[in-house]
C-alpha cells in the first residue's frame, strides 16, 4: 500500500469514527458507548495494522473532543484498544483477535488507564470500577460491528491484502 493509499484510508477511518459516533451512541452506565470508535479500531487494525490504527484512534479522539463532541477519556480507551487490536491480528493472524484485543484493550486496560487520567486532567475521584462496566459496553457492542464487517468484506473480496484465516 503506497503512502498516499494509507493516509487516504485513514482519513477516511478518521471521518467515520469522528462524524459515526454521533450518528450512534447509546447510554451506558456512567458514560455515553460510542459502538463506531470500536468498530473503527477493529476495521483500521486488520487493514492497516496496529500503528495507523492508533493514529487513527488518537485523530478521533482528537477531533471529537476539539468539535466538543466528546470527552477526554476517548484517548486512553481507544488507543490501548486500537494498538491491542492490531498487535493481536498481526501476530495471531485471526479476526476474531482484533475483536478480543479491542475488548481486552479498551474495556479493561482502557477503563484502568482512565482512573488516573481522569485524576490528573479531569480532577476526578472515582475508581477502575466506575469505568469497567461503561467501557465493556461500548467495546464489545463496537468490536463485534467491527468483526462483522471486517469479516462480511473479506468474503465478498474486497480486502485482498487482509490474511485468509478468518
Amino acid at each position: 500500500m503506497n503512502r498516499t493509499h494509507l493516509l487516504t484510508t485513514m482519513a477516511v477511518f478518521v471521518a467515520i469514527g469522528t462524524m459515526g459516533a454521533q450518528l450512534l451512541w447509546f447510554p451506558a452506565g456512567v458514560a455515553k458507548a460510542y459502538p463506531v470508535q470500536h468498530a473503527v479500531n477493529v476495521m483500521a487494525a486488520v487493514t492497516l495494522g496496529p500503528i495507523p490504527a492508533v493514529i487513527i484512534a488518537l485523530m478521533i479522539g482528537l477531533l471529537r473532543n476539539l468539535l466538543g463532541l466528546g470527552t477526554l477519556l476517548a484517548f486512553p480507551g481507544g488507543m490501548v484498544g486500537a494498538f491491542l487490536a492490531g498487535y493481536l491480528y498481526k501476530n495471531l493472524g485471526k479476526k476474531v483477535w482484533a475483536a478480543i484485543g479491542e475488548v481486552i484493550g479498551t474495556g479493561v486496560i482502557g477503563a484502568l488507564f482512565a482512573v488516573p487520567f481522569a485524576n490528573v486532567l479531569m480532577g476526578s475521584t472515582v475508581g477502575a470500577l466506575f469505568f469497567l462496566p461503561s467501557f465493556l459496553v461500548s467495546s464489545i457492542s463496537g468490536a463485534v460491528i467491527g468483526w462483522l464487517v471486517v469479516v462480511r468484506i473479506k468474503q465478498e473480496q474486497l480486502l485482498p491484502n487482509t490474511r485468509r484465516v478468518s
